[in-house]
């Protein structure tokens, strides 16, 4: 495929339908949400085919369909009206403080882009690799969440290909992480296939930061300038594929994880986290004695304790290191062993773990640098297959395929979604190094799990 350009056609910025009290205060950020100031933007989008165009019918319009998506994210935005705003910094000497807020007052709204690209649906799906022309149907391209002082909080791009729709959302971290952000997505479907003026959505979002007691909501940074915790991040090349895993292979691997540990407990996502663990491990081709450890992006809401509402808008998550082993050792065990290691972590991961976290950041503020956070031998797997993903309908049916942008992308990140056809089957997105995915599509433990039409591709 020739390397395509997406064409911008047309933007503008959505303000919320009307404006609700509470958006006229400052928005203060809780110690998870300022912890994300140097990181990207969350980027995931959906693809859609285009109605087909019948005889007897006008059939489907671009502009009646961009028209009916700036309406209806504009009565969204009434509920999730932080998401229309922009970032603002409070500065003083004396007494010093540096506080990084929402201002949802000084802001034209969140942003909304139209664009073309001369590709079909299968251009985008049929290739064995993500093609890199998917990065460009999303806004805020390499941004960091501090950039959000002068960039929209809130981009939704939607680029028309010649036989497809693709939506594609931009949400700063430092607002949302992955379980607000399909919260917003899925809120967003339901009042567009409602139609009318109507607001009221099923799941209204919890807006009100959670702070530790004792704590917040104004909480000062120890900077005097935002160069002192702002990096930008460049990934190296990497190859990202999206690997299909059924239902009934991930019932088979969680079966045989907890078979090899005698236990019941191995969920199947710890099964498959530790097959990713260690085959990707092996892929590398470590020394033995090398540490590796394989992270898990963990919901902190129902852990704490009184727990958080699942609806609680912003970020309450945790790269949780689950599993740590030489790499000797890991290959060395049973995939059981893996899987038990990970179980281990998770189950271990209380509400006293999660405000020991936030103890120490209260105590000594950091913000995350992405350089810094992941090393080079060890494993990283977001997002998740419980967001609901392909329930979002925009008239169109439902999505083909789900995709994601530049964002938070290094050798060794895993993104797990559900799978297409539902009933428990996973997609998982890789990103590796040129040399490291070859040996993984080579490693016969992994390739015996994929289900077979991404083989076929594979020799096809």
């Amino acid at each position: 495929m020739n390397a395509t350009t997406v064409t911008p056609i047309s933007e503008c910025f959505i303000k919320p339908k009307h404006i609700v009290e509470e958006a006229r205060q400052p928005y203060y950020l809780a110690p998870w949400d300022l912890v994300m100031l140097s990181v990207q933007y969350i980027q995931k989008g959906l693809l859609f085919a285009k109605p087909p165009q019948t005889e007897n019918q006008q059939g489907f319009k671009i502009m009646d369909f961009l028209e009916d998506l700036k309406q209806s994210l504009s009565l969204t935005l009434v509920h999730f009206y932080p998401l229309a705003g922009r970032l603002a910094t409070s500065k003083s000497e004396n007494p010093p403080s540096y506080v990084v807020f929402v201002d949802c007052n000084n802001s034209p709204g969140a942003r909304f882009t139209y664009a073309t690209v001369d590709l079909t649906t299968s251009d985008v799906l049929s290739p064995t690799y993500v093609p890199l022309v998917v990065q460009s149907f999303f806004d805020h391209d390499r941004a960091l969440n501090h950039d959000g002082h002068t960039k929209s909080l809130l981009t939704i791009q939607v680029t028309e290909l010649t036989d497809g729709i693709f939506v594609g959302c931009s949400i700063n971290h430092s607002i949302v992480d992955g379980s607000s952000f399909w919260h917003f997505f899925n809120m967003w479907s339901e009042i567009f296939q409602g139609k009318g003026d109507d607001v009221s959505i099923s799941r209204p979002p919890v807006l009100n930061r959670w702070f530790p007691d004792g704590h917040g909501p104004v909480l000062s940074l120890p900077f005097t300038h935002h160069d002192q915790f702002v990096s930008p991040f460049e990934a190296p090349l990497l190859k990202e594929r999206m690997f299909h895993f059924s239902s009934e292979s991930v019932a088979r691997l969680k079966e045989k994880a907890n078979a090899e540990f005698n236990t019941s407990k191995i969920s199947s996502f710890q099964s498959l986290s530790a097959l990713v663990w260690r085959c990707i491990t092996r892929a590398r081709n470590l020394p033995l004695d090398q540490v590796t450890c394989c992270r898990l992006a963990t919901n902190n809401r129902s852990r704490l304790n009184p727990p958080l509402s699942p609806d609680y808008f912003g970020n309450s998550i945790q790269a949780l290191k689950a599993g740590v082993s030489t790499a000797g050792e890991l290959l060395e065990q049973n995939l059981g062993w893996a899987a038990w290691q990970l179980h281990l972590g998770v189950v271990s991961h209380s509400d006293e773990k999660a405000r020991e976290f936030l103890n120490l950041w209260l105590k000594s503020p950091f913000i995350y640098q992405i350089g810094k956070l992941f090393d080079p031998h060890s494993v990283m797997i977001g997002s998740s297959p419980r967001f609901n993903k392909y329930g979002n309908e925009f008239g169109l049916g439902k999505a083909l395929a789900l995709r994601s942008g530049y964002a938070h992308k290094f050798s060794g990140k895993a993104s797990a979604y559900p799978g297409h056809e539902g009933g428990g089957s996973i997609e998982l997105e890789i990103c590796l190094s040129p040399d490291e995915m070859t040996a993984l599509e080579s490693d016969k433990e992994f390739m015996d799990v994929v289900s077979p039409s991404d083989k076929e591709l594979m020799s096809g």
